[in-house]
Formats: structure tokens, sequence, C-alpha cells
């Protein structure tokens, strides 16, 4: 594999590094790694080999794949198609921090919903009824809805040629918030 081929992770190394709250001194210690390595591949001035990714992923507890695919989705540039009919359609293709889904129709999945990331429900055109927390919401076109990670719901069109929008941090990311911290 050339350079050119080589995958840089270094924003995926920092948003790891972030969220688990660690200073590079840390990741330094726990890898046996170098600041100023660290720093750089941060910064994609430098490419770890194999092995020290190795090392990295393990100090951020995670594995070089789930860094690879941090890194992949960090630079995409993916155009979606609109398309006609109904259904749901994924608005963002592969593995990426971001899920995008557009409901259009009148679908009534029936059933129940808890994710463990945030998620933002946009309706486009019609309305829905979304049921969260024991409380019915009636959203209609141009309103939103938020629900935090852990939320239940579930949520029905309630006329025709409705769309909405599901926007969430994709369930491959650890993005829930521990207040301790």
């Amino acid at each position: 594999m050339d350079d050119k081929d080589t995958p840089r992770v270094g924003a995926a190394v920092r948003r790891r590094r972030r969220t688990l709250g660690l200073t590079l001194a840390a990741v330094a210690d726990r890898s046996g790694l170098s600041v100023p390595f660290l720093s750089q591949i941060e910064n994609e001035r430098a490419r770890p080999s194999a092995r020290s990714l190795d090392r990295v992923a393990e100090a951020l507890e995670t594995t070089t794949k789930k860094l690879h695919a941090a890194a992949d989705s960090a630079r995409a540039v993916d155009v979606v198609r609109g398309e006609e009919g109904e259904g749901v359609r994924r608005l963002v293709r592969g593995r990426h921090q971001l899920s995008a889904l557009e409901f259009s129709g009148e679908p009534d999945l029936g059933r129940e919903f808890q994710h463990r990331n945030d998620e933002l429900m946009y309706v486009v055109a019609g309305a829905v009824d979304v049921e969260a927390e024991g409380q019915v919401h009636r959203l209609e076109s141009g309103d939103t809805l938020f629900l935090s990670g852990g939320v239940r719901h579930r949520w029905r069109a309630t006329v025709p040629d409705t769309k909405l929008l599901v926007v969430s941090v994709a369930e491959h990311i650890d993005a829930t918030f521990d207040s301790r911290r």
C-alpha cells in the first residue's frame, strides 16, 4: 500500500481521545508512544504503522477497525439523489457517525424504538404523531422533535404523502454523555 492509500486516522484518534477525556500524555503513557508522535498522528503529519496504530487503539479502548471506520467517515462526500415513491430511503450511505433516513408515504412501523444515541425528527411534509415518554406529540410540516439517547418512542404518519426525516448519531458510535465527567 503506498502513502496515498494509507488511511488517515488522525481525526478519528483525536475524537476518540477527547471522548474518553484523555490528554495526549495519558495516551502516550498507555501506548508507549511519544506525545510528539501522537500529536503528529492527530494532525495528519504522520501516519502510524500497523503496530503503532494497534497500540493507539488499545490505549483508546477501541480497535483499529473502528478507528479506520471513523476515519473513512471523516472524509466522505456522497450525493444521494431524490427518488419518487413510498417507503424508507437512506440519505447517508455507508458506516458513518451520522445516520439519516427519509420515511415517505403512510408508514406505521407498529413498534417502539429506543436508541442509545440522540435523534432528531423533522417533518418535511404531512404530519406524524410521536409518542415519547408516555406523551403524544403531534408534528406537522416544518416541526422538529429532539429525542435524547435512551428515550422510548413510536411514531406514525397521520396524513397521506407524509415525509419524515430522521437524523441520528449512528448506533456504532458511542456518543452517550456521562454526567460524572
